[in-house]
């Protein structure tokens, strides 16, 4: 991922529902929620195209753990912001 979200875009976006309020970096965590994400679900990917020894990770390989994960890569990742 060699671009980043622009910040005016995401804090438009989270500034909509105004009963809401939203700390200075909010849009910076929301990338770094993206990034914690993406990199769990790489990681899966790899481990299930090992599974099926495989030397590369294809889509089937992402979609099947996207999958099979559904709405807990989100919980996941809210949950270790948490921690910090």
């Amino acid at each position: 991922m060699s671009k980043k979200a622009p910040r005016a875009a995401l804090k438009l976006h989270m500034k909509k529902n105004t009963n809401i309020r939203i700390g200075k970096n909010a849009d910076l965590m929301a990338q770094l929620n993206l990034l914690v994400v993406l990199h769990r679900l790489a990681e899966e990917s790899r481990v299930k195209a090992f599974e099926e020894k495989s030397a590369t990770i294809k889509v089937h390989h992402v979609r099947a753990v996207a999958k099979s994960s559904g709405a807990d890569w989100f919980s996941m990742a809210a949950s270790e912001n948490r921690k910090c």
